[in-house]
């Protein structure tokens, strides 16, 4: 198991951009795919994207493909999620979470993949 504590939400302007970070505590981090997730109010909370252990894998959500990137310093502990072209409909609370196993094959895409997950830091993007 890790510990998450994401970073870097904040408001913005349609149209911007944000990069969201995710610092892991524990030596074992980079035996771990990681995801984030975002949750607007009153719906159920969603896949955004989510990397491989070794990075070299990912995976998008049809609705921020092209607009967000994951990416993930093992040296530092951090997964990080770059947002451009901002929409209004991408205001939520996100959340990092990681792996539920370590060394996966592949990328988790499902919410019960993830057994680790941060406290959430919030995204507001005004028209």
């Amino acid at each position: 198991q890790v510990q998450l504590a994401e970073s870097g939400g904040g408001l913005v302007q349609a149209g911007d951009s944000l990069r969201l970070s995710c610092a892991a505590s524990g030596r074992t981090f980079s035996s771990y795919a990681m995801g984030w997730f975002r949750q607007a109010p009153g719906k159920e909370r969603e896949f955004v994207a989510a990397i491989s252990w070794r990075g070299g894998s990912t995976y998008y959500a049809d609705s921020v493909k092209g607009r967000f990137t994951i990416s993930r310093d093992n040296t530092k502990n951090t997964v990080y999620l770059q947002m451009n072209s901002l929409e209004v409909e991408d205001a939520a609370e996100y959340y990092c979470a990681a792996d539920r196993d370590r060394w996966r094959v592949g990328v988790p895409t499902t919410l019960s993949d993830f057994g680790s997950w941060g406290p959430g830091t919030q995204v507001t993007v005004s028209s």
